[in-house]
């Protein structure tokens, strides 16, 4: 398969799961912010920080308020993560591979391109958001459904798969991370009704509520939510699964191709390192750098994995 084949398919599927972890994040966002009437300028910000976009946001020159970074993170074509935008990339990179796909994926793509367009048209206000966050999430997973239920387990599909869970690994890094740094406002507010429900946004954000009562079956506690969100293999948005992920499929490309390279290695090295920490360990590393340390690497083979299947040739 062609460089350029592998590199439309790989972002397209990036694309895709970054417009779903965007809504996602916002969805976060409007939660906390209503638990915190009286400063709702810092969740949003943290918002903001999140997705990566401080800078591209305050060049508008728009206060940290609902409906700017509403505006921002949805419909910003200036915004190179904005949902319209990736929703664009996502469609642009699924006509360029056409041939690769079968007709229903790219159906769903066009379609959810389509419905998208029409519902991003004009601004969307704070009473609007869950109705259009909730039609973001389902055509992503309209899109996903196309892949997984008609496409041949062959090279396309597996980087489609590497391409979503590189993507879905550093949208929950950058999650915890924020969480720690920014969202939490005083050392006081650690434990109180307060900090559950910031916890239990997060939780929601990366569709782990349900799951995180299931397997612990108790209050939130940072220790444990941390732990869910790193190290457990179950979890399909865990930094655990993310990687464990990338490397199957890695590894059924290199059965395909006949051979290795270093970008196996180097995620094999994040399987492994991921296996051999427990969440003390982390938190005695300091969470914040740990997450910083992911990303870095997560970026590093994401950078490896362009370079070795030659995606621009």
């Amino acid at each position: 398969m062609l460089g350029r084949t592998a590199n439309g398919i790989y972002w397209m599927f990036r694309a895709v799961e970054r417009s779903e972890n965007t809504a996602r994040l916002l969805e976060a966002g409007l939660r906390m912010s209503l638990t915190r009437s009286k400063d709702a300028a810092s969740e949003w910000s943290s918002v903001i920080e999140t997705a990566a976009g401080r800078f591209a946001f305050e060049k508008r020159g728009d206060p940290y308020t609902a409906q700017h970074v509403i505006d921002f993170l949805l419909r910003d074509k200036n915004n190179p993560s904005s949902v319209m935008t990736m929703i664009d990339s996502a469609r642009t990179n699924a006509r360029m591979v056409r041939t690769a796909l079968t007709r229903e994926v790219w159906e769903a793509t066009n379609e959810s391109w389509l419905r998208l367009k029409d519902a991003l048209a004009k601004p969307v206000r704070e009473a609007e958001l869950p109705k259009a966050l909730e039609m973001i999430r389902r055509q992503s997973g309209v899109i996903r459904g196309a892949l997984h239920g008609t496409m041949l387990r062959n090279e396309i599909y597996n980087f489609a798969r590497i391409g979503t869970f590189i993507e879905r690994g550093d949208n929950t890094a950058r999650i915890l991370d924020v969480k720690y740094y920014v969202l939490l406002p005083t050392a006081q507010h650690v434990g109180s009704s307060l900090d559950n429900v910031q916890w239990e946004s997060i939780l929601r954000s990366v569709s782990a509520h349900s799951s995180y009562r299931y397997i612990y079956d108790a209050n939130y506690a940072p220790a444990q939510i941390a732990e869910m969100l790193i190290l457990e293999p179950r979890m399909p948005r865990s930094l655990a699964f993310c990687c464990a992920k990338i490397t199957d499929n890695l590894n059924h490309l290199a059965g395909e191709y006949g051979e290795r390279n270093s970008c196996h290695v180097l995620a094999e090295g994040m399987v492994q390192r991921l296996r051999d920490r427990t969440v003390l360990s982390i938190f005695d590393e300091g969470l914040h750098d740990f997450l910083q340390a992911f990303l870095m690497e997560n970026i590093r083979l994401g950078a490896t994995i362009d370079r070795e299947y030659r995606f621009y040739e």
